[in-house]
């Protein structure tokens, strides 16, 4: 009966002469699109709208979709390109080395780094006269680096103590000559000096400084600290 009457509703809005001449299967479409609507609104079914069950599952729904586009979302954002950084074990062995590359005054030392290492790292006094030192210089620039230098003494070494007194320096034990020569240093290429100096003027439970340059080019300096034990 409810059909019955929408359909006579819909017939008098839009005229009875219009209604009879349009095919038998367009009112029959009307007919049923009145059906459903009308029974849509009956409160039985209205009832199913607020049923707690079926608002959890369309909430459950509607989060996961949201979780996975979010998720989708993420992996599509670019990631900027990490700076040049040093492992766990490079920071370990020498934590005094700086993670950049230095900035220097003289334009062709650009993309030189130095790096030190000191054996022992704790001294024993009453077991240990001289202490290993190896210097690295690496360039890790995208040019070839040249260095010259007047003599044949490469790199400079003192021991200070902590305030930064000089103990020891490398160069009053060896003999220095005038020998002009040319260093070329390629990308990603590194040289390694390693040389010793004597502890005899350290002195038990204090901490002292190792520092290492080049003499030619002051700037290439690096310094490292350590303990000294009887």
């Amino acid at each position: 009966m409810q059909s019955e009457r929408a359909m006579s509703l819909f017939r008098h809005a839009f005229g009875n002469g219009e209604n009879q001449a349009k095919p038998e299967c367009t009112k029959s479409l009307h007919a049923n699109w009145i059906k459903g609507l009308t029974g849509f609104w009956q409160p039985r079914k209205l009832s199913g709208l607020f049923n707690p069950a079926m608002n959890r599952r369309a909430i459950l729904h509607i989060l996961t979709f949201c979780v996975v586009g979010s998720l989708f979302a993420q992996d599509a954002v670019p990631t900027s390109t990490p700076g040049r950084r040093r492992g766990w074990l490079s920071r370990l062995l020498h934590p005094f080395s700086p993670d950049a590359v230095p900035q220097y005054k003289d334009a062709r030392l650009r993309g030189l780094t130095v790096d030190l290492l000191i054996t022992p790292q704790t001294i024993k006094l009453s077991e240990v006269r001289q202490l290993g030192i190896k210097l690295t210089l690496a360039n890790v620039s995208k040019r070839p680096v040249t260095l010259d230098f007047p003599t044949n003494q490469r790199i400079e070494i003192y021991l200070m103590n902590s305030e930064g007194n000089i103990l020891t320096k490398w160069s009053d034990n060896h003999a220095i000559a005038e020998k002009p020569a040319t260093i070329l240093i390629n990308p990603q290429e590194r040289i390694e000096y390693n040389e010793t100096i004597a502890t005899r003027d350290l002195t038990p439970n204090k901490v002292f400084i190792a520092e290492v340059f080049f003499p030619q080019y002051p700037e290439l300096r690096v310094r490292q600290k350590f303990l000294a034990v009887p």
